[in-house]
């Protein structure tokens, strides 16, 4: 026969393991939940008015065949002027979500979803101006987690 004492162990001890699998299945949600509210977050930024005119006139507006002729027509990248801080603020968003990816803080699924075609579409525009500021300034790490987002699109639309 079992006894108070040994029935009560067992209990204690099915108490143990239940609470352990229970508050494992809530920090899996909790994480998915932070993560999506993230993406979700960073994509309010994105359907902005003022962020969305910036993008649509870097992608649409600027025309250049290389960096020489965008200099010719714009100037220095880092010129500061509007139209060149319009590039910059694009590139940076990018570069922010290229963080979040690298360090495993958001789902590439979600952003694939929401983000894949404008993230390339950006990167094949301003790879050109990336490259010649990084060049410029000595500096090779110049949005490198943007290059980093762009390649993971890539691998995904590959594989």
């Amino acid at each position: 026969m079992i006894d108070i004492q040994a029935l009560s162990i067992v209990i204690a001890a099915a108490s143990v393991v239940i609470g352990v699998i229970y508050s494992s299945f809530q920090l899996r949600y909790q994480t998915k939940a932070r993560q999506t509210d993230l993406v979700l977050r960073l994509y309010s930024k994105w359907s902005d008015d003022k962020f969305m005119e910036t993008y649509t006139t870097v992608l649409r507006k600027l025309e250049f065949k290389d960096y020489t002729d965008y200099v010719k027509k714009y100037g220095s990248p880092l010129s500061g002027t509007p139209t060149n801080r319009k590039w910059l603020i694009t590139g940076l968003y990018f570069e922010g979500i290229g963080v979040l990816l690298r360090r495993k803080l958001i789902d590439i699924r979600l952003v694939d979803d929401l983000l894949s075609g404008p993230i390339k579409n950006m990167w094949e525009k301003i790879k050109p101006l990336v490259e010649a500021v990084r060049k410029q300034l000595g500096q090779p790490t110049v949005m490198e987690y943007f290059e980093f987002l762009y390649n993971e699109m890539q691998k995904r639309e590959q594989g």
